[in-house]
């Protein structure tokens, strides 16, 4: 998922290997990458089907 913002990007990568959800916004100052947490501060994970693709 990718969303434009005034001068930059966000977007939601997801790892193939362990399905940890990251936080990933971009301008042309700078970048941050952060997991994403649901309510309880736990990293939000996808099961990944098909990771070695």
């Amino acid at each position: 998922m990718v969303q434009n913002y005034q001068h930059g990007l966000i977007y939601i990568l997801v790892d193939r290997q362990t399905g940890v959800n990251y936080l990933h916004t971009w301008n042309p100052q700078g970048s941050g990458l952060t997991p994403l947490l649901d309510e309880k501060g736990e990293p939000i994970v996808e099961m990944i089907e098909d990771a070695d693709k």
